[in-house]
């Protein structure tokens, strides 16, 4: 008699462990069919990612040919490497490199770490009102598109009835109105502060929902030691959260190649700032869409994916050193 015989003849539960075994000796089709309702709510999901991600990267190729619409993707010449030697060579090379890098970089130092501080200032906000309403007003700009958000700020620093401009001559800071938008020296911090105001409300939601996981029984037992609040931030709160916070570093380090888009065309308007503005993303549509040279811009956005790559793998490694990697 097996022992699992054994058990039900006595009367006993069966072993969970034997439990454990036998679903681990099914198939994974039988485990599919047993999950068949939650494996359909996945399916339409998956079906969006393989049509609108995976199919379209045959695009890639391109990269590697003198593409034209007429003779088509199958009838183009194959040219190797060419177009990457004709962006490293670029005199834009330096240019564009180095404006995504310094504003990637930019954002990486002021806007990673703001909604983390506005996430432990809300947690320490005792009047519940006062604190949703702080919330609702930092969640809110998140809904704005770029289009309306680059709107405001360009009325904002108008020369003409700009609000800015009106403050600053009113304070004797200034002599005439500035037409900050014009002036690449400007264009970095304007940039920054509007991501800031932007996006620091609701990147802040993920770590205010990990704050409230922690056990509030260390907080009692860090008071009853005599710990301020301060000091129960930077020993309790700070090392709680930290899974989460190496978590989105991983994914920010991965996207430093990717230093904006809508924010950064809406805001560069003048080409005087392109030699500040200009970085691969709006490189890319410039040369490629209006200049219509698309292989020339399907390897400069080829490079841009697999520098991305890279850094997500070594930012991955890292991390993984302290038990927090994606993989």
């Amino acid at each position: 008699m097996s022992p699992t015989d054994l058990s039900t003849s006595q009367g006993s539960a069966p072993d969970p462990g034997l439990k454990k075994i036998k679903a681990s000796q099914q198939s994974g089709w039988q485990r599919f069919i047993k999950q068949i309702d939650i494996q359909l709510m996945v399916l339409p999901a998956l079906c969006f990612v393989f049509v609108f991600s995976y199919i379209p990267m045959y695009g890639v190729l391109t990269a590697f040919q003198d593409y034209s619409l007429f003779k088509g993707f199958f009838a183009s010449n194959w040219v190797g490497f060419k177009h990457f030697i004709a962006f490293f060579n670029s005199p834009d090379f330096e240019r564009v490199l180095r404006n995504t890098l310094v504003i990637s970089f930019l954002k990486l130092l002021i806007s990673f770490p703001a909604p983390i501080l506005l996430a432990l200032m809300l947690n320490e906000v005792g009047n519940k009102y006062f604190k949703s309403l702080v919330q609702t007003l930092s969640y809110l700009p998140h809904f704005l598109s770029w289009v309306i958000v680059s709107g405001f700020v360009i009325s904002m620093l108008s020369v003409d009835n700009g609000s800015i401009n009106i403050i600053l001559e009113k304070l004797n800071l200034i002599e005439e109105p500035l037409n900050f938008l014009s002036m690449p020296e400007y264009f970095w911090s304007i940039l920054i502060t509007t991501n800031v105001w932007k996006e620091i409300g609701f990147a802040s939601i993920v770590y205010l929902a990990a704050i409230a996981g922690i056990d509030p029984h260390l907080y009692e037992a860090a008071s009853m030691d005599g710990a301020s609040r301060f000091k129960q931030i930077f020993l309790i709160t700070l090392p709680c959260i930290m899974p989460v916070v190496i978590i989105f570093m991983i994914l920010a380090i991965g996207n430093i190649m990717n230093a904006g888009f809508e924010d950064i065309l809406l805001l560069s308007k003048d080409k005087i700032v392109w030699s500040v503005s200009d970085v691969i993303d709006t490189y890319v549509l410039r040369v490629g869409i209006e200049n219509h040279r698309y292989s020339y811009a399907a390897a400069v956005g080829l490079f841009k994916s697999v520098v991305s790559i890279i850094l997500l793998t070594i930012a991955n490694a890292v991390a993984r050193r302290s038990g927090n990697s994606l993989w």
